[in-house]
């Protein structure tokens, strides 16, 4: 893993110091408290030792027994209510960075990345990252405390044998160490082909119409079924590599395990009861612990591997540039509607031109239609108007303002927009109304649904104006879509209009209806129209 982005992982971390100090002590507690159960056993088993059970010593430790496994079941659920707090506080605190991140990224960067891909990173990367924090955080914690607790208790009962067992742990650590290396590579390519997986099945169920249309699903299933296989390939080399780690130190464990039960043996003989059968039990059983935490770490470096890899996508979205935002000229809400465009270029791609030193000067209140074939830019400039993307030289001003000097939000909330292609959100007819004007009165909307004659089709759905709609308005018709959407930019009477392929979809009798209303909407607003009809 990279030291990188362990140190950003830390950083996200810092907010939880105080609960990681409780995970910590809880820790501590737990560990102790198990490792004293194997030294009441061997004097458990010390009171059978001679001419029968010595009732009298085997109560009072049965009893101390019973309370220090309570104690250690106790601390043991506190631990782990304190680490999935710690854990799924910074998933939350990822996903809500994530999300207002992306908010502000430019659209460039939505453009070049596939929305599947995004998504992956958001949901199944940061479950993987909590994924690995949460085996952190409860098994490596306790694991190297136990290593570290269980030498000390070891030492005390046999230093001899303890130097033995500790002499065969470098194998374990140098073995798991090597593993760990080799498999981050293919952790890496499972997350990459992950996102591309879900970022084709997202692709695939959004546009499925047109794939039935044209007879694609042969064509598609085949696609899926090769980026499956990737994904599958990678994933079973990422699992193969990490797994050797398990039964390797399962392997060197047993034989600690061995080499312990026979030397303590071959200790109580030859020592004559110096060294008893309690304390060879109280030792064996400390062998067995001292090597199941190297087995639990090598399962969590498996994890943490994975995660850490996931760490590196999330954190590449977190560390793209964001869109700069200047701050608010003072007079910049007064809106007159002079628009220019000075010697303005543009293109998407360096290598390819698309506009170059266009200028154009629209008077307060003046209609512009913006008219031409397909791909010669019409849209292009309403992006570049609402700064969508940025002209590459040149400046657009507005009022007498460059709209690179003003804040994005001031600039947007000068327009109203009906595009061709329309967006709803998944909720109620009424909060994809009010989206632009959400302080609107129940009136003010109803009556900017009638201009648009939007209301008539809204009052026959089941819930009227309540009406729950699916994401993109499934259910509702091309021109239903777009009548809502008109009736977004009516309700909000903002300044300045900009109307792309506005009534595309509608049917020409209702369309004549909206223009009358367009006409008063118009009606002294600097208008921009990109229509052919």
């Amino acid at each position: 893993m990279k030291r990188t982005t362990l140190r950003k992982v830390m950083k996200e971390l810092r907010p939880f110091a105080f609960e990681i100090a409780v995970s910590f002590l809880l820790a501590v507690a737990t560990v102790v408290s198990s490792l004293y159960i194997p030294i009441l056993i061997g004097n458990a088993v010390d009171t059978f030792v001679g001419e029968g059970v010595r009732m009298n010593e085997l109560l009072p430790i049965l009893g101390r027994m019973g309370g220090v496994i309570a104690v250690t079941a106790l601390c043991q659920w506190f631990l782990s209510v304190v680490n999935n707090r710690i854990v799924y506080h910074v998933s939350e605190n990822l996903r809500v960075k994530l999300f207002r991140h992306l908010m502000k990224l430019p659209l460039s960067y939505l453009d070049r990345h596939a929305s599947g891909d995004i998504q992956s990173r958001m949901v199944t990367d940061v479950d993987q990252l909590t994924d690995g924090l949460l085996m952190g955080f409860t098994q490596l914690f306790t694991g190297i405390l136990t290593i570290i607790g269980t030498l000390i208790f070891m030492l005390t009962v046999n230093v001899f044998i303890t130097i033995g067992v500790v002499l065969m742990t470098p194998a374990s650590i140098l073995l798991t160490r090597f593993i760990a290396k080799k498999t981050h590579k293919y952790f890496e390519a499972q997350a990459k082909s992950r996102g591309e997986e879900t970022s084709f099945i997202q692709e695939s169920v959004s546009h499925e119409k047109v794939i039935k249309a044209y007879s694609r699903e042969r064509a598609f299933a085949e696609r899926f079924d090769e980026l499956d296989k990737t994904y599958t390939g990678n994933a079973l080399k990422a699992v193969f590599y990490s797994s050797l780690v398990n039964p390797t130190t399962r392997f060197l464990n047993a034989l600690i395990y061995a080499l312990v039960g026979t030397f303590g043996a071959l200790s109580v003989i030859e020592t004559g009861g110096a060294f008893s059968v309690g304390a060879l039990t109280c030792f064996l059983t400390y062998a067995s612990q001292y090597g199941k935490p190297f087995h639990e770490i090598s399962g969590v470096i498996t994890e943490l591997t994975n995660a850490f890899v996931s760490a590196e996508r999330v954190f590449e979205v977190l560390e793209t540039p964001a869109e700069e935002d200047p701050p608010e000229i003072e007079g910049s809400e007064e809106v007159r509607g002079e628009v220019e465009f000075r010697d303005v270029s543009f293109s998407y791609v360096p290598e390819k031109p698309l506009i170059r030193d266009f200028d154009l000067r629209v008077t307060p209140g003046q209609h512009v239609a913006i008219v031409g074939k397909t791909g010669c830019g019409k849209t292009t400039l309403i992006n570049l108007l609402m700064r969508f993307y940025d002209v590459k030289s040149g400046r657009i001003v507005i009022d007498g303002v460059p709209t690179d000097e003003m804040p994005k939000k001031t600039l947007r909330s000068k327009f109203g927009m009906v595009l061709q292609d329309t967006w709803l959100m998944a909720g109620t007819v009424r909060e994809n109304i009010l989206i632009g004007r959400p302080d609107a009165t129940e009136e003010e909307m109803i009556e900017a649904a009638k201009k648009t004659h939007a209301d008539s089709f809204i009052r026959r759905m089941p819930n009227g104006y309540n009406t729950v709609i699916p994401e993109n308005g499934d259910g509702l018709s091309e021109g239903q879509k777009q009548l809502i959407s008109i009736t977004r930019v009516m309700l909000k009477l903002p300044p300045m209009l900009i109307l792309d392929e506005a009534t595309s979809s509608i049917d020409t009798r209702t369309e004549m209806k909206i223009q009358d209303a367009f006409t008063l909407l118009m009606d002294g607003r600097t208008s921009f129209i990109v229509a052919h009809r």
